[in-house]
This record gives C-alpha cells, sequence and structure tokens, in this order.
C-alpha cells in the first residue's frame, strides 16, 4: 500500500455494527488541525452499515483505506490487520465509537517531533450518555491527570511510572519503529486486549511524552454494549482479571517496580471496589470466586510492595479485606 503524499501518521480505525457512531468518529479524523495524516478503517464483520460508512469515507476521501473481516475476529485482531498495512514513521488508534478532538494529532505530533520520544500519551474523557438522546464529555479523571499531567518530554517509566495507568492504546501516539523493534502485537481472541500491550510499549520506550491536554472523547454507549459496562458477564471478567494480572507481568518482568506498584496501587482503588459490589449481589458461584481470589491476589501484592517500601509498619491488607 502505497501512503499518501506527506502523510506522517496513520490512525487504525477498528469497528463493528457501529453505525451510530461511527460517522462522527471519521468527522473527527477530518476536522484535524494536523493534515498529514491516513486512516486504516477496519470493518471487523460488520452486518449493520459500518461496511457502507467505511466504503463511502474511502470514496470521498483518499486518506481513507478500508480493510473488511467478513466474519468478526475480535478488536485486536482488526488492530494487527491495520498494523500490517503502516507504511507511515507514526501510528495511532481510535475505536470507531469514540471521537477524536480536533488538535489531538497536531498535539501529539509536536511532542514527538520536539523529543525524539517513542511515545506521546494524551489524557481522554468518558463520553456519556446526556438523558435527552446525546452524549456528553465528562471531565479528566484524577487517574488520568496522574498518568498525564503536568506535561513531560522525554521522561521514562522509572521516572514516571503513573503513566502506567493510562492502559488504553487511542490515547496515544507511538513510533512504527517501536512495535517492529519489540516485535509487538495484540492478543487475539481476549477483551481488554489493549491493556497488555499499553505495557509492553511503556517498558520498551526509551523515552515518553505526557501532555495533560484531551485527546480522545471515549464513549460509554447509551445501550450498555461497551466492553466496559458487561463487567457482570463472567467471560468479560476473566478477560478483564487476566488483562490485569499480564500487565502486571510485563511491568516485573522489566524490572518496573515502581510503575507495577503504581499499577497496583490504581487497581486496588479503581477496579476492585467496583468489582466487589456486582459480585456481592451476583448469582454466580463461580464469579464471586474469581472476583475474591483477584482482591486477594493483589491484596496481598500490595502488602509485599508496602512492607517492602516500610518494614516498620506499612500495611495495606485492609485492601484485601473488600472481599
Amino acid at each position: 500500500m502505497k501512503p499518501l503524499p506527506d502523510a506522517l501518521v496513520t490512525v487504525i480505525v477498528p469497528g463493528r455494527d457501529v453505525a451510530e457512531f461511527a460517522p462522527e468518529a471519521i468527522a473527527s479524523l477530518q476536522a484535524q488541525t494536523f493534515a498529514a495524516w491516513r486512516a486504516i478503517l477496519v470493518d471487523d464483520g460488520s452486518i449493520d452499515a459500518t461496511s457502507a460508512q467505511f466504503a463511502d469515507a474511502a470514496a470521498s476521501d483518499p486518506r481513507f483505506t478500508v480493510i473488511r473481516h467478513e466474519t468478526p475476529r475480535g478488536l485486536g485482531a482488526a488492530r494487527n490487520a491495520g498494523l500490517d498495512l503502516v507504511t507511515t514513521p507514526l501510528v495511532g488508534f481510535l475505536d470507531a465509537d469514540d471521537v477524536m478532538t480536533p488538535r489531538a494529532l497536531e498535539l501529539l505530533v509536536a511532542a514527538l517531533t520536539e523529543s525524539g520520544s517513542d511515545i506521546a500519551v494524551g489524557a481522554y474523557v468518558r463520553l456519556r450518555p446526556d438523558g435527552r438522546g446525546g452524549y456528553e464529555a465528562g471531565s479528566v479523571q484524577p487517574w488520568v491527570s496522574a498518568a498525564t499531567a503536568p506535561a513531560r518530554r522525554g521522561t521514562t517509566l522509572a521516572e514516571h511510572p503513573e503513566v502506567s495507568g493510562n492502559i488504553v492504546v487511542w490515547s496515544k501516539l507511538t513510533r512504527v519503529e517501536i512495535w517492529r523493534r519489540a516485535g509487538l502485537r495484540f492478543p487475539e481472541g481476549a477483551l481488554y486486549e489493549d491493556q497488555v500491550v499499553a505495557q509492553q510499549l511503556y517498558v520498551h520506550a526509551r523515552a515518553i511524552d505526557v501532555i495533560p491536554d484531551v485527546v480522545v472523547h471515549w464513549r460509554e454507549r447509551a445501550d450498555g454494549s461497551s466492553i466496559t459496562q458487561r463487567k457482570d458477564v463472567l467471560r468479560v471478567l476473566a478477560d478483564y482479571l487476566d488483562a490485569m494480572r499480564g500487565g502486571i507481568a510485563v511491568l516485573d518482568a522489566a524490572g518496573q517496580r515502581a510503575a507495577a506498584r503504581a499499577r497496583i496501587r490504581l487497581i486496588l482503588e479503581m477496579d476492585t471496589p467496583a468489582l466487589v459490589r456486582i459480585a456481592e449481589h451476583h448469582p454466580d458461584a463461580a464469579y464471586r470466586r474469581a472476583v475474591g481470589e483477584f482482591v486477594r491476589e493483589v491484596g496481598a501484592r500490595a502488602d509485599l510492595e508496602a512492607v517492602a517500601l516500610d518494614p516498620e509498619g506499612a500495611d495495606l491488607r485492609t485492601a484485601a479485606a473488600l472481599w
């Protein structure tokens, strides 16, 4: 596939049955203040109008290319298919039900150009139903700010371990070279496929930029069909827990103790309390067991980290008492 003249960035946009939202995602790319981009739209076996919308975008704007999977293969496979066709030096991602803010590419490209870093990471907000049939962007959450503010150029995971809390691939712009150098691919056949990849990118990056600017509005669908809204389903829970464990394992294997500690702390603060609330009233004993085992496992790990930091008495066993 030949790159368009002067294209510097490829944005990979996977989607399946997102006809209600895809036009807004496409329009948000076309509204970018940075013009030297192209996009690969990956239709992952859609049976609604998504296929036609992607085709129309490519027919009317040469910056768009379409890949179609005749049967659904999942987000990981869709993103990998896009990665295989990237010919620009920089690559980013946008889910087809989300919205990129107008200056997102401009700001991320500027950071990487200035610093020479491998990755630029931006902030994001949730796009929630407004009760009137539309969606409204919220505010930047504390864990997002901890990862992306204040602005930093040329930092590292060891210097800024809180960046490990930004576990989504679509708020980042990366050099394609890091994917090839580290042999990175998205896991296929599993949900939450970007959590492990995010940590792999951090540990392999020679330098990282962060910007506090919001680069993506992340949609929470009104019908509750987003993956992040289905954590009460046992199979979804299993993939969610595997992704969190896998991300910590990547940090451990790289010797990034501070980042692993920051990630565990955030999981205990943000993830496990919500899961415990679901489990308390869940009819499936297997679901309750899975949550209980995970909370005890992560709580015990937090205890070990706390004792290592403060042998005289630091103790986070109260985290495990959530279950």
